[in-house]
Formats: structure tokens, sequence, C-alpha cells
């Protein structure tokens, strides 16, 4: 099979990359022109598997191109599209409607046009909306709510792409990670967080999520993309932990002092106003918005009944996912 990979340098787009390689099939993989290689040449390395590395063909390809995606998606069997901006900022808001929703009409379109046997999209679970304390499963109907944040409803509206590629003869399938922890550079991702506690962080929200290692996002889109399964999604989270369990397992891996005061509600209102105002002056990206104050102080659970029953898909602990995470970052840091 010929596979091309969006977002191909990101968490994601890597760990797909290499799994289809050790599958022995071909794979074409999207950059654009910010992208950092040396993340890609490190993970690698860190699975013994940088002899893979000369099989891979690279392409720059801009998301909002719509001629070099058309012409990048001819003669491919399977598109992963793994590519999007991951914000919670408001300067980020134009950038996630064209890349996560524009980019994923595109990627849509281009993969109709060019007949390819199947799309796996790599969605979130913030996608299936979120109002107050919940539990969730895919039956979920989306809910317009204060608690859904911008980068959730990019993600729901770039789900409806799909559908509607859906609705056009598109074979396709989409999966809702949820917090994904996996091998990544300090800043980047959910492993900024590891950052933040190898570094001293003495706070943890009162709230819980949805956990699931990187692996497991990689490896059950490229099971069900290689399955009969069409037009359906799948809640793809291992474990669901408070964010104090989490910490504390991180802080553990990384051979430091776990975080142990409790983020009051009052507490992280005052922390994101503080982090909009030095923003403001610096000019950069608040690491802490009210979206994502709101997020950390839910209690949300996620069910996973749904893939485990129709494909038998048996996820690794989240202890796993922090202790590979870990020995990643104390490696190459």
């Amino acid at each position: 099979m010929r596979n091309l990979v969006t977002g191909a340098t990101g968490l994601v787009g890597m760990h797909v990359v290499l799994d289809l390689l050790i599958n022995n099939e071909d794979v074409k993989a999207t950059y654009t022109k910010n992208s950092n290689f040396d993340f890609i040449d490190n993970l690698f390395s860190f699975y013994n598997k940088k002899n893979l590395l000369k099989k891979i063909e690279w392409v720059e390809m801009d998301i909002e191109d719509v001629t070099k995606i058309y012409h990048e998606i001819n003669n491919i069997d399977h598109v992963f599209h793994c590519a999007a901006i991951v914000s919670f900022s408001k300067k980020q808001r134009k950038k996630m409607q064209n890349i996560n929703i524009k980019g994923t009409a595109n990627i849509v379109n281009a993969c109709l046009e060019n007949k390819v046997k199947k799309l796996g999209f790599i969605s979130s679970v913030a996608a299936i909306g979120r109002k107050g304390n919940n539990s969730y499963s895919e039956k979920n109907s989306w809910v317009k709510s204060s608690d859904n944040s911008y980068y959730a409803i990019s993600k729901h509206k770039a789900e409806n792409e799909i559908w509607r590629g859906i609705q056009e003869g598109l074979n396709a399938v989409i999966i809702n990670p949820g917090i994904i922890i996996g091998p990544s550079n300090w800043h980047r991702s959910s492993t900024s967080l590891f950052k933040k506690i190898y570094s001293g962080l003495s706070y943890f929200p009162k709230g819980s999520n949805g956990f699931v290692d990187v692996r497991d996002v990689s490896r059950s889109i490229i099971e069900l993309v290689n399955s009969s399964i069409s037009s359906e999604r799948y809640i793809v989270v291992s474990e669901n932990l408070s964010y104090q369990s989490v910490f504390k397992i991180i802080a553990e891996n990384l051979k430091v002092k776990a975080p142990h005061k409790i983020a009051t509600k009052n507490l992280l209102s005052l922390a994101w106003r503080l982090e909009a105002v030095k923003c403001f002056l610096t000019r950069k990206n608040p690491q802490i918005t009210r979206e994502t104050v709101k997020t950390s102080i839910q209690k949300n659970n996620y069910q996973n009944e749904k893939i485990k029953k129709q494909i038998g898909y048996k996820f690794n602990s989240i202890e796993n996912a922090i202790e590979n995470t870990a020995k990643y970052i104390l490696e190459f840091k």
C-alpha cells in the first residue's frame, strides 16, 4: 500500500510513519517549512529504528495549498490525516480555522478526487463536546457550551468535513484520542507537562481526564484503516485518571518531587489573567488560558468499550506510557 501521512513531524504523525515502516509499508510523509527534524532523528534512535529513516519519502506540503495536496495524494491508497494546530490561545484561532477545518476539507476533497481507498482521521475527545463534568461515549452528540474550547470547536467542524466526505462516497474512519502521552520535544504537545514537573511544578488541578499512549493512537488508526470498518468513529482512551495521579507518576519517573498543592479555582483564575498580561507584553503565546483552566477543573470520563469490542483492541497502561516518555526525555532533554 502507498500511504501519505500529514503532520508527519508531529508526535502522532511521526509514530504513524514509524509503525507503517515497521509494517514494510511505503510512506510519503509531509512537512512544512517550520518543521523540526531533530525530534525525528531522536525518536527513531530511541526506538532503535534509525535504519528506517532512509525509507521515508519526504514532501513539503502546506495544508492550505490545494494544488499541492491534490498532486501529492495522487496514486495514494491510504491517507492518515494527523496535521492539526492544538492551541488555546485566541491569537491562534484563525490558524486553527485554516488548518484544522479548511485544511481537513482540502484533504477530504483531494481524497475524493483521487479515489483514495481510505482516509484515517485523528480527531480528539474534545470534538465530542463538553458540558460540565460528565461521562462520554461515541453516542454523544455535539452540544454547544461555554465549556467547549475553540480548539474543540475546530476539531468538531473538521469531523463534519470527514462526515461530509463520507456522504459523498469517501471511505473513512475517525478516532478521538484523549490527552496523548508520548516521546516528543520538551516544549511540544503534552510533553510540556513533563518539563513543568521536572522544573519543580508545585500545583496540580483537581480535575480528571482521559489519557492515551501515542503508540496506541498510531496502532489503532492503522489497524482501523487496514480493516473493513468505515464511517465510524472511536474514542481512543486507555484510562481516565486525575491530574494529581498522572503528575505523581510523571514525577516518579523523572525522579523529582511531585506537585503536592491543589490549584484552587481562584488561584487558576488569577494565573491565567497574569499569564494574559505577560503574553500581551512579550507577544508570546500563553501556556495557561481561561479555556485550559476550565478543562483542568472538570472531571471528564471517556468510555473506550466500542474499540475494544469491535476490533479487540488492548491499550497500554498510562503508567507504561509515562515511563516510556520519561525515558526518552531523560535521554534527549
